[in-house]
């Protein structure tokens, strides 16, 4: 229980005092496609007008995600801790273990942020596996969603927790 409370209150400082933007980082798996919905918005530059001073940021990874959770619930994690699945974690292949991510879900715009602590997903074409907890906070429908995640710099998630 202390551990989803953690969570949760890490995720809600962490919203509320991130005032830098999160920086720009490579692509894990291909390019961002060039969708509707993974357009990523600039600022209004019309002449005449004051350019905006900070630049958006590019998205980590834009792709479909998938959920785990009763089957694993209780097994060990490939960081050692067990699988809760009403926490706000998630498996991803390559980000580094304990690397907090904002999940944003594309069709309805909601977000999460979540802590990687396991390996995966192992389904071709999936870019994430998310808790049970944190798709149910994006509402996904049919077990999988298109989702752009961002990785969350380790001084912002620091600077929340120490609130």
């Amino acid at each position: 229980m202390n551990r989803v409370l953690s969570s949760l209150m890490v995720a809600w400082l962490a919203a509320t005092t991130m005032a830098a933007p999160v920086p720009t980082h490579p692509q894990v798996q291909g390019p961002v496609s060039k969708g509707s919905n993974s357009k990523v918005s600039k600022p209004n530059q019309s002449p005449g007008k004051a350019q905006a001073s900070h630049k958006q940021s590019q998205p980590y990874q834009i792709g479909i995600a998938s959920w785990y959770g009763k089957q694993f619930h209780g097994k060990s994690t490939a960081s050692g801790e067990d699988f809760d699945m009403f926490e706000l974690t998630a498996a991803h292949r390559q980000l580094p273990l304990g690397t907090y991510v904002k999940v944003t879900n594309l069709r309805n715009g909601k977000w999460v942020i979540v802590r990687v602590n396991d390996r995966g997903p192992y389904v071709a074409g999936r870019i994430m596996d998310l808790s049970y907890g944190a798709a149910r906070m994006l509402s996904f429908r049919d077990g999988i969603e298109r989702v752009r995640i961002d990785v969350l710099r380790p001084e912002t998630v620091a600077m929340a927790q120490t609130y």
